[in-house]
């Protein structure tokens, strides 16, 4: 019983997330780097096991407000190993979910006392914190109500890499937007891309995704817009005089986020999916463009 409610309380905090938080961290972090900034190490495993605690609270703190909705199993009506084990993960899940909170301010007082928090910092801190809130936590509980993938899209895109960055230099950058506005697209494609196989199960389940929310029709449409609007963005970059070095990595991702939107296409012309195809050829074309940048700028 207890290794099933450990290996649940694994499966709950999203590995992929906690991955991603790993590769778009050293992105801010990279730009530092690419700029020619000394990178203070002890800081940045300070600042990256940070988000990661928010990153794990958040995840726990969500599931353990869902599971109070569950009453059926909490009486203990599908038998008592069951409620008793029900039981077990939820009190697991808040306790997790304190203790990451708890290690994370006392790493954040760490941060202070080497100097490293300032107020740009202190402000993309602050909005991670409201994220993890406001996506778990009731009265909003926005994971709940359809606006989940762009918290998430927020959290681990935008203000993860932004955060990275400002403990470092105490200090925003215009690379910061150029690579982080297209990466921000095709995340939330990626999602939708993801949830379109549970469509229905969503449904019946009263369970409210970004692809529910909007339905299945704009949903396939938003994901194939999202995809291009991406590499768009990646053009008005490279306009904007994002150097080469960094363009091309994004732009080799085409052929792939192109396949995906023709699958795509192809499922909604009536076609039969291959949901597996579809997921490794979405999280392909969003996980290699991140890695060729932070590549590109440890490297460059």
């Amino acid at each position: 019983m207890i290794a099933s409610v450990w290996r649940e309380m694994l499966r709950l905090a999203r590995p992929w997330l906690l991955a991603g938080m790993l590769l778009f961290y050293a992105i801010g972090a990279g730009i530092a780097h690419f700029l020619g900034m000394q990178i203070d190490l002890a800081v940045y495993l300070l600042g990256q096991a940070c988000v990661l605690l928010l990153a794990l609270s958040s995840a726990y703190l969500s599931e353990y407000f869902a599971m109070l909705e569950y009453p059926v199993l909490k009486r203990g009506q599908n038998g008592p190993n069951r409620a008793e084990e029900f039981m077990r993960l939820r009190n697991a899940l808040v306790q997790a979910a304190a203790v990451a909170l708890t290690v994370g301010a006392m790493l954040t007082v760490m941060l202070f006392t080497r100097g490293a928090v300032n107020l740009t910092a202190i402000l993309f801190l602050g909005i991670a914190f409201l994220l993890v809130i406001f996506y778990a936590v009731p009265p909003l509980r926005l994971a709940r109500n359809g606006y989940s993938e762009l918290v998430t899209a927020l959290f681990l895109v935008c203000i993860t890499p932004a955060l990275a960055y400002a403990l470092q230099t105490g200090e925003t950058h215009r690379l910061l937007i150029l690579l982080t506005f297209p990466l921000t697209a095709m995340c939330i494609a990626m999602l939708l891309a993801d949830e379109l196989e549970t469509y229905d199960a969503d449904i019946n389940a009263g369970r409210k995704t970004l692809m529910v929310a909007v339905g299945w029709q704009r949903g396939m449409n938003l994901h194939n817009i999202l995809i291009l609007f991406s590499y768009l963005l990646v053009g008005l970059a490279a306009a904007l005089k994002l150097p080469w070095s960094l363009t091309w990595p994004m732009l080799a991702t085409l052929p792939v986020g192109l396949f995906q939107i023709w699958q795509m296409w192809q499922i909604s012309n009536g076609q039969k999916p291959r949901w597996r195809l579809l997921r490794m050829t979405a999280y392909a074309s969003f996980g290699i463009m991140a890695y060729l940048v932070a590549f590109t700028l440890w490297t460059g």
